[in-house]
């Protein structure tokens, strides 16, 4: 028997002009606004079984954070913290909120007294903002009836890891780089499709596929790809509002490095060797609403008469650097920290590893040996989504949809926390910015994997 309720809710989350953008290796601060970024929030609810599923326009909410934010939502609405999934969808031209402030008022971070002032003042809003969008989705719940299917939003997402015929690993080595030998790793190009019909309101549209948004680059405010999918999709449905969860894209990203013809319309190639361009976001936002759209009327409806919803408490070990290769680290991060990276003897992202792996050993110099960290699953009837609190590969994505007994399985990256990234195991050895850089040791991907799908087959 149905029993199942959704309510949805949408508020801006735009931070004042001045305020740090965050997603490289060097200080931006925002100069301008080309989209709104928002927290849209999803509750779902059978009888006294609650969640609240939220998606905000943000590059990821560090654990200091989002423990506050958490108790925000709990306090205002009563939930456990299980049943609040926050999730961020990663783009890179927006603030992040990872640090604690004086009295625990959240904060980003920022170069002088007045961009602190503005990121606390940020931390503060975002916190009572995101209770005011599980308050309002909360109170926006009607009869529904939910539907799933599985869309395909081609050519819009590629590995960007790649063996180079020197033998070497290298992210994004740059579009037509004549050294490239071969991508390593596949490409998930599924699109999740829920919906969610409601008895005297609109129709809600959750979207859920693993790719970085970082495509926009620059000084200006957006919410990248994600962002503009919603709007062309509540442009091409009437009556529908879209949410989109991110899903495994710790390796996966918007550059075609065979790009020919019309595929490199609206790109520049930017200081890191990626290419990026706002006319190229909006492509992909057609090609997921095109996902959509194939199925969204031929959706599979399925009785949802319990909601059930779980934290998984697991430990992870250290990526600790090896006391030999400290010399040359603490040489790079010192570089890198008094703006001198031009006497590091790299460029465009090979620069950006080394500069990322040296601050990580240095960091760790001296441990911890191991992480905790939490894993989130909510399942929707038979429909589950799979929360990694952080970035994880394509290969921990296929992992986790390959749970058995469910229709269906959406994973989520940066889900209730933001750990860095998790590498297969084999990456460790081909190398590459993502593995080189990462705090976890080899094997926490496949860590994930087997206590995610733990957690899964807990909930059944």
């Amino acid at each position: 028997m149905n029993t199942l309720q959704a309510g949805f809710s949408r508020v801006n989350i735009t931070p004042a002009l001045g305020t740090e953008i965050v997603g490289y290796f060097h200080a931006r601060y925002a100069e301008g606004v080309l989209d709104e970024l928002e927290i849209n929030a999803l509750a779902l609810s059978t009888g006294e079984d609650k969640v609240v599923l939220m998606s905000a326009d943000l590059c990821f909410i560090g654990g200091p954070a989002q423990k506050e934010i958490c108790k925000c939502v709990c306090e205002a609405t009563g939930l456990t913290p299980n049943q609040v999934f926050i999730h961020s969808t990663h783009t890179h031209t927006g603030p992040v909120v990872n640090m604690e402030g004086k009295n625990g008022m959240l904060q980003t971070s920022g170069a002088d007294d007045t961009k602190q002032k503005l990121g606390r003042e940020y931390g503060q809003m975002l916190c009572k903002k995101f209770a005011d969008a599980a308050v309002m989705a909360l109170n926006d719940r009607k009869p529904a009836k939910m539907g799933w299917a599985v869309g395909n939003a081609p050519n819009i997402a590629f590995v960007r890891r790649f063996r180079m015929k020197d033998g070497k690993v290298r992210t994004n080595p740059g579009v037509g780089n004549p050294d490239i030998l071969r991508p390593i790793g596949d490409v998930d190009e599924r699109v999740n499709v829920l919906r969610f019909d409601r008895e005297g309101g609109d129709t809600i549209v959750l979207a859920n596929m693993g790719c970085h948004p970082d495509v926009v680059g620059g000084n200006l405010i957006s919410g990248d790809w994600p962002t503009l999918f919603r709007h062309r999709l509540e442009k091409s449905l009437d009556n529908v509002k879209g949410i989109f969860f991110n899903g495994a894209e710790g390796d996966v990203n918007h550059v075609n490095v065979n790009a020919k013809g019309g595929d490199f319309n609206d790109m520049f190639n930017d200081f890191d060797d990626v290419a990026r361009g706002y006319g190229h976001a909006r492509h992909m936002a057609n090609v997921m609403t095109a996902a959509v759209l194939q199925v969204f009327d031929k959706v599979n409806y399925v009785d949802v008469d319990c909601i059930r919803s779980k934290l998984g408490d697991i430990t992870v070990p250290s990526n600790m650097p090896k006391p030999e290769d400290l010399p040359l680290a603490y040489k790079y991060n010192d570089l890198h920290k008094a703006g001198r990276d031009e006497e590091i003897p790299f460029e465009g992202m090979e620069l950006t590893t080394v500069v990322a792996e040296a601050a990580r050993m240095v960091k760790l110099e001296h441990g911890p040996e191991s992480f905790p960290m939490t894993l989130s699953a909510v399942a929707i009837g038979n429909v589950a989504l799979a929360g990694v609190p952080g970035e994880p590969f394509n290969g921990i994505g296929l992992g986790l949809k390959k749970a058995e007994g469910w229709d269906l399985v959406l994973p989520c990256c940066l889900t209730n926390g933001s750990e860095g990234y998790f590498p297969m195991q084999d990456s460790y050895d081909e190398g590459g910015y993502e593995a080189r850089s990462s705090r976890f040791k080899a094997g926490t991907a496949e860590i994930i994997i087997k206590e995610g799908v733990a957690l899964l087959d807990s909930l059944r």
